[in-house]
């Protein structure tokens, strides 16, 4: 079992995110790529669910929290939330009209399909680092963003667990990359369905192994680190689906020689209620002055 188990190991994230791909692509091609992601989606949440309770990277983060109902209500809302803008700027050509320009279009359309996506994730990317970046560093933007970190445990339910706020700052950086250049609604469609693709996979509780793919993508071993207490490990790693900005502007991290924290966290104090990790960044200091910090804290 001990080869068979290592290759499954480094098998199961890119085995994972190949299978999910590919039924996003039929879809696309078949003229139902929304649908097509959210089947795909569903099946992949399914099997992170099996392969958790079968091979968990933590044990420990088996055990529930009591954030299973924020959880899925965060999930939902913004999930919602982003395929409606997804669908609507795929299926009205926004993109394509702003990127025409007189005549002919920025974007390279030209190019394989797979190029094109290729440079839309990178493009897109780019905002997406710098909005993730900002929201440690500078506390307006962390307070909504704390909602997310103060989850306790990593696992494929709380991928979502993001306050709406948060949510549309991450998508006015990136998405207009793609809007103002013209990239075409399918390239739009599979960047957006890259993005959850590998969303969940990082946040999930499998037991993996990635090798070479962590100097590529942003993989559940370099996110782990993300979420560490200590902030000279928590604050870096920011790429959402690459670490190629983190490379270029020196925020990656990854010590082979040890495995991530355990325990995770924020000292910020956060409301256990889903209304109450809504409302906490509008009162900030009220939330912050009645209840105990937990974990950890952003730089100033």
């Amino acid at each position: 079992m001990g080869r068979l188990g290592t290759l499954l190991d480094y098998a199961l994230w890119p085995g994972l995110l190949g299978a999910s791909c590919l039924g996003l692509g039929v879809g696309i091609a078949h003229g139902r790529g929304p649908l097509a992601f959210n089947l795909a989606y569903l099946g992949l949440a399914l099997a992170l669910y099996c392969l958790e309770r079968i091979r968990p990277h933590e044990t420990e983060w088996l055990k529930s929290d009591g954030q299973e109902i924020p959880d899925f209500a965060h999930t939902v809302f913004t999930k919602i939330s982003v395929q409606i803008i997804v669908v609507a700027l795929a299926n009205l050509g926004i993109a394509e009209q702003f990127g025409s320009r007189g005549g002919s279009s920025v974007w390279p359309l030209a190019w394989p399909l797979a190029a094109q996506v290729t440079l839309g994730l990178v493009a897109a990317e780019f905002g997406l680092y710098w909005a993730h970046r900002l929201a440690h560093v500078w506390l307006p933007l962390w307070r909504f963003h704390a909602v997310h970190h103060s989850s306790v445990r990593l696992w494929f339910f709380n991928t979502g667990r993001f306050h709406f706020v948060d949510t549309l700052k991450s998508m006015v950086f990136a998405v207009p990359i793609l809007v103002l250049a013209g990239a075409p609604g399918d390239v739009i469609i599979w960047v957006s369905g890259l993005t959850a693709f590998i969303g969940i996979l990082t946040h999930c509780n499998v037991r993996m192994r990635f090798g070479w793919l962590n100097l590529v993508f942003n993989t559940p071993g370099l996110h782990r680190w993300h979420h560490s207490m200590d902030l000279r490990e928590g604050n870096k790693n920011y790429g959402e689906n690459l670490v190629l900005w983190d490379l270029l502007f020196g925020t990656y991290f990854n010590d082979a020689r040890r495995t991530p924290p355990a325990k995770i966290g924020i000292r910020d104090a956060m409301p256990a209620t889903y209304l109450g990790q809504v409302l906490a960044p509008f009162v900030w200091e009220r939330v912050q002055n009645r209840k105990k910090p937990l974990g950890r804290e952003p730089t100033k």
